[in-house]
C-alpha cells in the first residue's frame, strides 16, 4: 500500500508521514507547481496548475489498496472506482457506501451557495482535528495489519 496526499491543502501531511513511515509504508505528495513541499524520504510530484491536475495524476497511478488523503469527494470517487481507498483530513473514510451522501451534499450545498451568493466560511482547524485525525489514521493502519506505533 501506498499512501497519496492530495498535497496542496493538506494540514495533515506531518501526521500522515510520521505514521506512514513507522508503519514502513511510501508517501506520495502530489502538488501543483505554486506550492513548494521538500520533504526527506518522501515522494513530491508536482504538476502543472490546471483544475484538477493533481486529481488526475492520482487516479491514474494509484494502485489497488493504495490510500488517498483529500478533501475532495471527486477525488474520493475516482480513487474508490480505482479500487483504492479514501480518506478525509478529518479521518472520515470514504467508501462505496458512503461516497454517494457526500457527493450529493457537495452539490446540493454549491447549488444554495450560488442561488443566495453566499460563501461559507470554514472554521479554523484545531489541535482537537489533529487528533481526531491522528487516531483515526492509527486506526486504519492498524485494521489493515500495519504497526503505527
Amino acid at each position: 500500500m501506498r499512501i497519496w496526499i492530495d498535497g496542496d491543502a493538506c494540514p495533515v501531511k506531518n501526521i500522515i508521514i510520521d505514521l506512514a513511515k513507522k508503519a514502513e509504508l511510501p508517501v506520495t505528495i502530489v502538488k501543483n507547481h505554486s506550492h513548494r513541499i521538500e520533504i526527506p524520504g518522501v515522494e513530491v510530484v508536482t504538476v502543472d496548475g490546471s483544475n484538477d491536475a493533481a486529481d488526475y495524476y492520482i487516479t491514474n497511478h494509484i494502485q489497488p489498496q493504495d490510500l488517498v488523503i483529500t478533501q475532495d469527494y471527486g477525488l474520493a470517487a475516482m480513487v474508490l472506482a480505482r479500487k483504492g481507498e479514501a480518506m478525509t483530513i478529518m479521518g472520515a473514510v470514504l467508501n462505496e457506501f458512503n461516497i454517494d451522501l457526500h457527493l450529493s451534499r457537495r452539490h446540493v450545498n454549491r447549488e444554495i451557495r450560488m442561488k443566495h451568493q453566499k460563501y461559507t466560511k470554514f472554521k479554523k482547524r484545531t489541535a482537537k482535528d489533529d487528533t481526531i485525525f491522528q487516531e483515526a489514521f492509527a486506526m486504519f493502519l492498524k485494521e489493515r495489519g500495519y504497526r503505527h506505533d
